[in-house]
């Protein structure tokens, strides 16, 4: 690859973002969001990432129409998803913040928590790490500039978005962690590039978290969806079509199957997408230690089931008896 055409981290972000806005917005503008016959979250504090379009601007509004009063944080304020949340909190009355957060950068990270905490005297009872990335095409393929993007964003991301919360929520005695996952957490399809590898270590990372966290009260939740019509598949293209054209042919060609379509797929259905804001507003509600470690979302297709049976059971196994026993039956035999 020539030094032309190289490309930073932060750039191939940037022009994600851009192709796949568009996208988003229809999305989101084609589902409902009000209240309806949803719990009350009134007097919760609800911190979500990757707020502009897809589950996390879904949630957003549902939460906020719920009673919470909500953080809603994006990448690259201000800009026109921003304004419009804005806009929409003043015209419909309702407790919604806009917070400049890309997960990938410390200092962002440290400062946008800093600053929804300092807007609710120290305390947040919710934060749901939604912001994620897709980019397709076959492990070969995925150059260490993609590589290294989609880990800092999925998994990265998420850890530093819990390291920023998590003293507020030890200090007040409890709080809860969703971490938005995937099917594809559990399970692989072939020419989904590192997309499984960084959600089977976004599970991984949950898990320790929830047995580490019993003792502080702190929940965590890890949200698997299903295929569902949002923008990470105008996301998957954005990111995928460039790392397409940067790929010499003849890696191309050792993988006609990944790789013809990269740049070009579309997926979701016709699925509610508001099942995963409705999901999460659900186990917001249950009481403190009774929420599920892993909550599978979508109509019909929930294949991970069988695999989340399988290793919690392993897990009992391995640990039950052992002084870390409690913990994994706190967590696991809920």
């Amino acid at each position: 690859m020539s030094d032309h055409m190289k490309i930073d981290r932060r750039q191939m972000l940037a022009l994600g973002a851009g192709a796949a806005a568009l996208a988003g917005q229809a999305a989101s503008a084609q589902t409902e969001t009000e209240g309806g016959d949803g719990p009350d979250l009134t007097g919760k504090s609800i911190l979500v990432t990757g707020a502009s379009s897809g589950f996390g601007r879904l949630g957003v509004e549902y939460y906020a129409r719920q009673g919470a009063k909500v953080f809603a944080t994006m990448r690259n304020v201000p800009r026109a998803e921003a304004d419009e949340l804005t806009a929409l909190a003043e015209s419909d009355g309702l407790d919604i913040s806009v917070i400049e957060i890309d997960v990938t950068s410390d200092e962002q990270v440290e400062a946008g928590v800093a600053e929804a905490l300092a807007a609710n005297d120290g305390k947040l009872d919710v934060l749901i790490n939604n912001a994620g990335i897709s980019i397709g095409g076959p492990v070969e393929v995925q150059d260490m500039a993609a590589t290294e993007l989609i880990f800092d964003t999925n998994v990265y991301g998420c850890h530093r978005m819990a390291r920023a919360a998590l003293p507020s929520m030890r200090a007040n005695g409890g709080g809860q962690i969703f971490n938005v996952s995937s099917q594809l957490g559990r399970l692989i399809i072939p020419g989904f590039g590192m997309y499984s590898a960084t959600k089977f270590a976004l599970e991984a990372m949950s898990e320790q978290m929830a047995y580490e966290l019993v003792p502080h009260g702190v929940d965590v939740t890890i949200i698997q969806p299903g295929g569902y019509p949002t923008n990470i598949w105008a996301n998957n293209n954005a990111n995928s079509g460039p790392l397409k054209a940067r790929t010499s042919e003849e890696l191309l060609a050792a993988y006609p199957e990944l790789t013809a379509g990269m740049g070009e797929r579309t997926g979701g259905g016709s699925t509610d997408p508001m099942d995963v804001p409705r999901a999460i507003a659900d186990i917001i509600a249950m009481p403190k230690g009774t929420r599920p470690l892993r909550k599978a979302v979508h109509p019909v297709a929930r294949p991970q089931e069988a695999v989340n049976a399988a290793a919690a059971e392993a897990q009992i196994a391995m640990l039950g008896a052992s002084p870390l026993g409690p913990w994994i039956k706190d967590v696991l035999e809920r």
